[in-house]
């Protein structure tokens, strides 16, 4: 029985077996073949949890990133002295 590991960032995916398949070689289990790769949980209530794979690092803060609120850049541009981004970008 094989499985796949999709990184949640970049869409890489790797196939391996399950640490429990016993006719599995040991370079095909999870623990080898996602070697340096990332996993994160995510605690969505009472007995329900989501687990998301990463490849590295930087896919990994780029999920991070996006699950951070924007606050939007004309809000923004109300604090600050001078001119506004649109108005210096020309957007």
């Amino acid at each position: 029985m094989r499985r796949v590991a999709t990184c949640h960032s970049c869409g890489k995916s790797m196939e391996y077996a399950p640490c429990f398949e016993r006719r599995a070689l040991p370079e095909d289990a999870r623990c080898n073949v996602l070697s340096g790769w990332l996993t994160v949980s995510q605690w969505k209530g009472i007995g329900y949890i989501d687990q998301y794979d990463f490849c590295s690092i930087d896919c990994l803060l780029t999920w991070v990133k996006a699950q951070l609120p924007q606050i939007p850049e004309t809000f923004l541009d109300a604090f600050r002295d001078g001119p506004t981004q649109k108005e210096t970008t020309g957007e």
